[in-house]
């Protein structure tokens, strides 16, 4: 427990105190109470761990069913509405924002939930689905989707989820600000190429003698461009 709790205030600056962290913290609370769940259905004792997994989430909002394996210093920031599925199996070092899925793709009874590595950042309304592997040091983007397994150091985002960062070292960070988007630069460098194709019309036109009809499109184009980039 005081491996825990060193462990939320390392990655929560909002953190004050360990009596704080103690007394207020949910996910320290969702994560202890699964301890006891999953002591029980190891021992298959099935009803009990329910019972216990389902007091736990009527109190802390988080849904973990005691079957889940869950590693050391495992911190959920927030929590609610987190829900972690029977055969996942979370590694050591993980760190969990509000909304997340780990969700299962088949009604067979097998290993059918996510594996999450060492020293993962899952990003908040984050849903990771199926029996896929998301490799050490990965971090996986706010509201993105994630279908298939990811390799270690590696950054994903969207939905489906795609890889847009490679071989990132292997830490702990909360700079979801700084997640590239390959979408957006995408969008970026067509409007960079029609602002330049613009200007080789006007030149050619200017050279020709012709006279261009008003562009009745450019000033939604410059609020378009104006919000895109206000948005991103």
């Amino acid at each position: 427990m005081r491996e825990d709790i060193r462990a939320a205030m390392d990655r929560d600056p909002a953190a004050r105190s360990a009596w704080e962290v103690f007394f207020l913290y949910p996910g320290l609370h969702a994560l202890w109470w699964h301890r006891i769940a999953h002591f029980f259905y190891r021992h298959k004792c099935y009803f009990i761990s329910r019972v216990i997994s389902q007091t736990n989430r009527f109190f802390t909002q988080i849904e973990i069913h005691p079957g889940a394996t869950i590693g050391r210093r495992f911190f959920i920031d927030h929590g609610a509405g987190v829900v972690i599925g029977e055969t996942s199996e979370i590694g050591d070092d993980v760190l969990m924002y509000q909304g997340v899925v780990l969700g299962g793709t088949t009604l067979e009874k097998k290993k059918r939930h996510p594996t999450i590595g060492n020293n993962v950042v899952i990003g908040s309304r984050a849903i990771i689905l199926g029996a896929i592997t998301i490799g050490d040091g990965a971090r996986v983007g706010s509201g993105s989707v994630v279908i298939k397994s990811v390799p270690p150091g590696c950054t994903v985002v969207g939905v489906p989820g795609r890889i847009v960062e490679e071989q990132r070292g292997a830490r702990i960070d909360l700079d979801h600000d700084r997640l590239p988007d390959p979408v957006a630069e995408a969008i970026r460098l067509v409007l960079a190429e029609q602002d330049k194709l613009a200007e080789r019309i006007k030149r050619l036109e200017s050279a020709a003698g012709v006279t261009a009809p008003a562009d009745e499109l450019a000033d939604l184009e410059s609020k378009v461009k104006h919000q895109f980039h206000y948005e991103i």
